[in-house]
């Protein structure tokens, strides 16, 4: 697949057509194995995605406290034209990189969006969301502060992340939202209780990220022990203990029928996500460059019903052992 044949698709009610499959930059910087963290390695597979035909990158400000948004910065450097460029403030971490809170307040939307412009060394950023809702201040303060930075032109279209129902018919009220971003693979199917038939009646893009279940769903981890020491994942409720046994367990019904096709696990898992509308777009995170056209060669696979539903039936809705997101971390969601 060349670059001109990348397939798009629409950003929701925005002018915006995106790649079918973006990149998501957080691992670039941090959680996933920061032992191996390897900017020239990372630099190297964000232009081969751009040369490949890719313009939707997705990073945050709280992905290795600005780093990886330093880093984005410095890869788009005379390559700005035609990227999609989606980051995200929400997250409050201290000085030591420790996850202090979330916040929503206008003063600080304000702060972080001027913040993120500096690092990623752009005058606007096509798609902003707000990675987690703020309890503790009305959405309309949130998106109202984010209005203003589209009427200023620091700001092209807005994004939520983790929202709930009510939240999002809320935001829309006070401003048009482009795109909600969860978490959405074979082993997360949550937003398909009610949260996808939202968005679509809304007219929303739907950003699924971690299409590969953090990693498991590529079929490398075969014991915890496989996970550095430092990853993030040893921490995650569906890698641990007899959870991960259980999660194996359905990996290995995948490979069987990425086998029969000739694929990888990785890329029937994003193909299948792909299959469940135009309106859904992934955003697989990758370091590497050979992982990198792994995943988008999931954009040539194409399912039959007989194979929707024999995947369907190996790996159905709720089947997942454990939570998605450690207690602390589950709390952020979906407010």
């Amino acid at each position: 697949m060349n670059a001109a044949s990348l397939p798009t698709r629409r950003l929701g009610h925005s002018s915006l057509q995106v790649t079918a499959l973006g990149l998501g930059c957080m691992g670039m910087s941090e959680f996933y194995d920061p032992a191996q963290m390897d900017e020239a390695e990372s630099i190297r597979t964000l232009h081969r995605y751009l040369d490949r035909g890719g313009n939707l990158l997705d990073t945050a400000d709280m992905y290795g406290s600005g780093r990886n948004e330093e880093l984005v910065g410095r890869a788009l450097a005379g390559r700005r034209d035609g990227v999609i460029l989606a980051t995200k403030f929400g997250h409050v971490r201290g000085p030591h990189g420790e996850f202090v809170g979330v916040r929503g307040d206008a003063a600080y939307v304000r702060q972080c969006c001027d913040d993120s412009l500096r690092r990623l060394r752009v005058d606007v950023i096509d798609l902003y969301y707000q990675h987690r809702v703020d309890p503790n201040v009305p959405i309309e303060e949130t998106v109202g502060a984010m209005a203003e930075l589209v009427r200023a032109g620091k700001v092209r279209y807005l994004g939520l992340s983790e929202a709930a129902p009510a939240t999002i018919r809320r935001a829309v009220a006070v401003h048009p939202i482009a795109a909600l971003q969860t978490e959405y693979s074979l082993w997360s199917r949550e937003p398909e209780d009610g949260l996808l038939a939202l968005v679509r009646e809304l007219g929303l893009a739907f950003v699924a990220y971690s299409p590969l279940g953090r990693g498991f769903l590529t079929g490398q981890f075969r014991r915890f022990e496989d996970l550095p020491a430092d990853d993030y994942r040893r921490h995650s409720p569906r890698f641990q203990g007899e959870n991960f046994a259980r999660n194996l367990g359905l990996v290995r019904r995948l490979e069987a029928i990425a086998q029969r096709r000739g694929a990888t696990p990785s890329q029937l898992a994003l193909a299948w996500v792909l299959a469940q509308g135009d309106d859904i777009i992934p955003i697989p995170g990758t370091k590497r460059a050979r992982y990198l056209d792994e995943n988008l060669a999931a954009l040539e696979l194409r399912l039959t019903a007989a194979e929707l539903a024999e995947i369907e039936a190996a790996f159905p809705s709720g089947s997942a052992a454990g939570e998605r997101y450690a207690e602390r971390a589950l709390r952020a969601v979906n407010l």
